[in-house]
């Protein structure tokens, strides 16, 4: 059986062929997606493939994985996605079961300014 940092590797590398349907593979049957900061739970794999379809792109999607931290049944990864005009970064706390991603818990942090009167305790990063 696979471990889950190969079953994670094979969700972003299915992701990145922008087949979405093709990702529902490594998804358990009863998988579920949530994204606490826009309060949303996405159930199977069906509707993340479908959802993913129909989210308006400008492009094909690429992915770059900027981390990957392995557990025994838990992965995290910091991904960086973009279509060519828009550019986002994943936080995604992924659990497999038995060879396949039974849960999936994702963060999309907004960048924002730094807010004024630190500017000598910091330098900008890029």
């Amino acid at each position: 059986m696979k471990t889950a940092g190969e079953v994670v590797r094979e969700f972003w590398r299915l992701m990145a062929t922008n087949d979405f349907h093709s990702v529902v593979a490594v998804l358990a049957s009863d998988f579920v997606l949530e994204w606490p900061h826009s309060n949303e739970r996405i159930r199977g794999g069906e509707c993340f493939a479908q959802m993913n379809a129909e989210y308006p792109a400008h492009g094909r999607w690429q992915f770059t994985t900027n981390r990957f931290v392995e557990g025994d049944d838990e992965v995290v990864t910091e991904v960086a996605i973009t279509d060519g005009v828009q550019s986002a970064t994943a936080i995604s706390f992924f659990t497999v079961e038995k060879g396949k991603i039974t849960r999936l818990v994702e963060y999309w942090p907004e960048p924002y300014s730094a807010p004024p009167g630190r500017e000598h305790f910091v330098e900008p990063i890029a």
